[in-house]
């Protein structure tokens, strides 16, 4: 089993220690701040093992205070609703004593519908174009940053293979839309639900890059404190998080410290399988 999909195993797995109270911990890194993908995932895993025979359709949260990486953190959940269809999960997370995030997931019981549309996947690279032997063989990559190759070369819990791969070298992307390929490091257990939370937890990762992009910056740039606001996402149809999606992203507006930024998520035959909306900080130091 890789390093990888135990980080995630961990990560999602919570300590339930009262009815609607679970514990998560966070995993060893060097980074100052809890993952805003982390809290996600493990809030929604929290809502989760409260329902029965549905799984989520919706979620939206707050991000409302830094979490510190050092110490658990614990999620309350509130059973707001369970109807004919429909249950409402509030999770709210908390760390020394306050409440650094709150989502509210919503979940579906499955049914027949009437219409069934979705918008057309971009036409772009497959992850196996994008590996980093692959990339190497670009003149470009003999100049690449070394974090950037540490982007590629890290054991995470998440693998990411970006599609615009010169936008790390200074390239504007006029329109802002970026693409990136990603899953899972290892395979997971065949449960729905945890490919939604896995995928909830991924979905924070590169997502204020579609706002760097617009003017040939990422979020690797040390003059930049990016910062996660608010996220929605919404899950249209069935997929695993452990095999390749491509989370097209871009930012239809930027304005006073903060970008808004868009995500839809397609399996590599084209099926739209989830949506993404977050707002984020998007401050310079000074």
């Amino acid at each position: 089993m890789s390093k990888g999909l135990i980080d995630l195993i961990s990560i999602l797995d919570l300590e339930q220690l009262e009815v609607n109270l679970f514990r998560g911990n966070s995993p060893k890194t060097s980074w100052q701040r809890v993952f805003g993908g982390q809290v996600i995932g493990q809030a929604m895993v929290a809502a989760c093992r409260t329902v029965e025979g549905r799984l989520p359709h919706s979620l939206h949260c707050y991000f409302i205070l830094p979490g510190d990486p050092q110490i658990p953190i614990i999620y309350q959940v509130e059973r707001l609703r369970d109807g004919r269809s429909y249950s409402t999960r509030r999770v709210t997370a908390i760390q020394h004593g306050n409440a650094i995030f709150s989502i509210m997931v919503s979940f579906h019981a499955e049914e027949e519908g009437v219409f069934d549309h979705q918008d057309k996947m971009p036409d772009v690279p497959p992850p196996e174009k994008l590996t980093a032997e692959e990339v190497a063989k670009q003149p470009m990559f003999r100049e690449m940053p070394e974090f950037i190759r540490r982007y590629y070369e890290s054991d995470r819990p998440i693998e990411l293979r970006p599609v615009e791969i010169g936008r790390y070298f200074g390239q504007k992307i006029e329109d802002g839309r970026i693409n990136v390929w990603i899953k899972t490091a290892a395979k997971l257990p065949d449960d729905p639900a945890l490919h939604m939370c896995a995928l909830a937890y991924a979905s924070d990762f590169s997502l204020l890059d579609a706002v760097m992009a617009r003017y040939g910056r990422t979020l690797f740039d040390k003059r930049m404190m990016p910062a996660s606001l608010d996220h929605a996402m919404w899950f249209h149809r069935p997929f695993h998080a452990d095999e390749w999606l491509l989370y097209s992203q871009d930012s239809p507006s930027a304005q006073d410290g903060r970008g808004l930024t868009r995500g839809l998520i397609f399996k590599p035959d084209g099926t739209l399988v989830a949506s993404v909306a977050q707002e984020g900080s998007v401050r310079e130091r000074k």
